[in-house]
């Protein structure tokens, strides 16, 4: 079988008994990926139904006792389902006195998120060790070979770098707290299978990095190498680490709570020297659409061709009276249309607040306490409507990104970025369309009022359209 483009996408050998694709059967955006799975499972390969999750909830018992032994085990738990899943099994799987958990504040967590994960896994009768490492964390650099404090840091990927691995040296010091061996102590986490996929991990030794994951970074790898990381559940999805954690007997508001990511709000800070990006390809894209386009001076993350991609995001904007008068249909079209034919575009995002008439400025940003608050207040005024209008469960993810750049002449205001996100596997996805019952255009306009209202020195706020590929989740 060949695509469009004459491209060889499925291949068989009969008489060898031999098929094979070249795509993702397994993502949520290929039509009847679970029929060919079914159809290589049970068709032709023979095997039958008679496997559960609870029979892998079994294996994951099982493998943590065979591993851990009667050694201690330091449970890694951020507060979100698949650390608390993680930290769950564990205490299904061995004696309590044998685990210790810790919760390490990193200063990026959302408000008042500390004291909410204190009081829910508190609720379970697993006792948590609250390590407040906010400071340490924003004086480390990455060494010699980097010597600027994440503070200071502009690069993505170093500041995930900086993150994992102090993250990783804070745990080992609460190792040395609690007065345990350290080279007989396992380092338990909440690692899911996406999580290795998209940092090129064990999974692979071919793939390529989409995004170094702060559970997944050169130390942890060594961890692993030599044993001491304890990851149950590595070989799971987050849909399938839902139904496990209600098995598990998790309440049901921390099993389908949204995904944070580890290094918290310090992924979704895009900073900037303040030095612009100077692109040529603005004009072409004036070129698709009657809208107003422009691009955006920042680069952004994303995954084409199941590699990484720093590109760059167009910006549509027009005149409208009430959000209720967009077509949103069309400019989800747009959004699937451009990167298609601009590859240096991996991003396509909505401005509100009128047309933009004049290119957007670069603001210099660096991750300080006033601009993580900035954020940290946008982001409470996101999920407090996803509260209050019961969207919580309809919208899979919902980033609120804070971006270096003003639309606002000679003033250093940044804009914030909404990216309601949809999605089983977290491989691929497609952003939630304003207008619809997983983001009704009253919650879209509370969201847009709270953020103009409540947090000071804002430009605009803008919401990403693009599907997974070719824009990550997170920016």
């Amino acid at each position: 079988a060949k695509s469009k483009n004459e491209i060889v996408v499925a291949i068989e050998n009969l008489e060898a008994n031999l098929y094979g694709v070249q795509f993702h059967p397994e993502v949520d955006l290929t039509e009847n990926g679970q029929k060919i799975f079914e159809n290589f499972l049970f068709r032709i390969s023979g095997l039958t139904k008679n496997f559960s999750l609870e029979d892998r909830e079994q294996i994951a018992i099982q493998h943590i006792q065979e591993l851990v032994g009667d050694n201690h085990v330091l449970v890694l738990v951020s507060g979100g389902v698949d650390s608390s899943v993680c930290a769950a099994l564990v205490a299904k799987a061995l004696s309590h006195d044998k685990i210790h958990c810790i919760h390490i504040d990193n200063g990026f967590m959302r408000k008042d998120e500390s004291k909410l994960v204190m009081k829910a896994l508190g609720a379970l009768g697993i006792q948590i060790h609250h390590v407040d490492a906010a400071e340490t964390f924003y004086q480390t650099s990455l060494g010699p070979e980097n010597p600027l404090r994440l503070d200071q840091t502009i690069a993505p990927e170093d500041k995930r770098r900086i993150i994992g691995d102090t993250f990783m040296r804070v745990a080992e010091e609460s190792i040395k707290g609690f007065n345990l061996e350290v080279a007989t102590t396992f380092l338990a986490q909440g690692t899911l299978r996406p999580d290795l996929i998209e940092s090129a991990g064990f999974v692979s030794k071919s793939a390529a990095v989409i995004k170094t994951h702060h559970n997944d970074t050169a130390m942890v790898r060594a961890l692993r190498e030599a044993g001491r990381v304890l990851e149950p559940l590595s070989d799971y999805h987050k849909d399938e680490v839902r139904v496990l954690g209600e098995l598990l007997g998790l309440p049901k508001e921390m099993v389908w709570r949204q995904p944070f990511p580890g290094p918290g709000l310090a992924v979704r800070c895009l900073c900037s020297d303040g030095t612009s990006n100077n692109i040529e390809i603005a004009a072409t894209v004036e070129k698709l659409n009657n809208s107003s386009s422009h691009i955006l001076p920042v680069n952004s993350v994303g995954v084409q061709g199941d590699g990484r991609t720093y590109g760059y995001a167009v910006v549509l904007s027009q005149d409208y009276q009430s959000v209720d008068e967009i077509d949103w249909n069309h400019l989800f079209d747009l959004a699937k249309e451009i990167p298609m034919k601009l590859h240096k575009v991996n991003r396509v995002v909505f401005a509100f607040g009128g047309r933009i008439t004049e290119q957007p400025e670069v603001v210099k940003t660096l991750m300080d306490k006033s601009v993580l608050s900035q954020l940290r207040d946008a982001d409470y005024e996101v999920n407090s409507v996803l509260a209050t209008d019961k969207l919580t469960s309809k919208i899979s993810q919902m980033p609120v990104i804070l971006i270096p750049v003003s639309f606002d002449r000679n003033q250093q205001h940044r804009s914030i970025v909404l990216r309601p996100f949809v999605t089983n596997d977290f491989m691929t996805g497609v952003p939630a369309i304003p207008g619809t019952e997983r983001l009704p255009l009253s919650s879209l306009s509370k969201m847009i009022e709270g953020i103009q209202s409540n947090v000071e020195n804002i430009s605009r706020v803008l919401i990403d359209l693009t599907c997974k590929p070719p824009g990550t989740t997170e920016w």
